[in-house]
C-alpha cells in the first residue's frame, strides 16, 4: 500500500467518525425532550401510625403505635421468617449460643445479659431490655439502633415481618408477656 491509500483509509475511518456523531447532535436537536420539573406521579407509602414526641435534647424521635403494629403480625409467620435468624441463633429452651447468643427468653431480658456469650462492647454497655419497641428498633436495622453492634443482619423492613418473629419470639418463653 503506499501513502495515498493510507490516506483514503484514514480519510475513510475520519468521515465515518464525524458521521455519527453528526448524526447523534442532529438527532438531539431533531427529537429534543423538555424534562418536567416535576415527577409525572408520586409514589405514596403506607406506614402505621406514628406519634412524633420531642425530648429534651430537641432531637425529634419518632413513637411506633405498637399495638397496631403486634395485630399485624402472627405467630405462624414469626416462625417462618425467623428462618434467616436460625442460622445465627437459637431459639429452643435450653438452646446454646451459636454465632449470635440463644434468643429462648429474650423478651424482658436484659440486652446482653447471657454471661457465656461474648457481646460487643456496645451490646454490653446497651444498659436496657429487650422491650417489644427495643425489639422493633432493632430488628428493623441492629446496626443502626445500636451503633457498633458486631450483628452484620440487614434488618426487617416489613412491618408483619417484624411484628410476626417478636411475637414468635415472646411465644419461645418460660413467662410471655402479654402483648398489646
Amino acid at each position: 500500500m503506499d501513502s495515498f491509500e493510507i490516506n483514503k483509509v484514514v480519510a475513510a475511518i475520519l468521515l465515518v467518525a464525524l458521521l455519527i456523531i453528526g448524526i447523534g447532535k442532529l438527532s438531539d436537536v431533531i427529537f429534543y425532550v423538555e424534562k418536567p420539573e416535576t415527577p409525572g406521579y408520586a409514589v405514596e407509602i403506607e406506614k402505621i401510625s406514628t406519634n412524633t414526641m420531642q425530648s429534651t435534647s430537641g432531637e425529634i424521635e419518632e413513637k411506633v403505635d405498637i399495638a397496631a403494629l403486634m395485630a399485624m403480625g402472627d405467630i405462624a409467620t414469626g416462625e417462618k421468617v425467623f428462618k434467616k435468624c436460625a442460622a445465627c441463633h437459637s431459639i429452643v429452651k435450653g438452646g446454646k449460643n451459636n454465632i449470635g447468643p440463644a434468643l429462648y427468653n429474650v423478651v424482658g431480658r436484659k440486652v446482653g445479659a447471657i454471661s457465656d456469650y461474648k457481646y460487643s462492647k456496645a451490646l454490653s454497655e446497651y444498659n436496657k431490655e429487650w422491650t417489644i419497641e427495643e425489639l422493633n428498633g432493632y430488628l428493623i436495622k441492629p446496626a443502626k439502633w445500636i451503633k457498633g453492634t458486631k450483628m452484620a443482619f440487614a434488618g426487617l423492613r416489613k412491618e408483619k415481618d417484624r411484628a410476626s418473629v417478636i411475637k414468635y419470639l415472646n411465644q419461645n418463653s418460660d413467662n410471655p408477656i402479654s402483648l398489646p
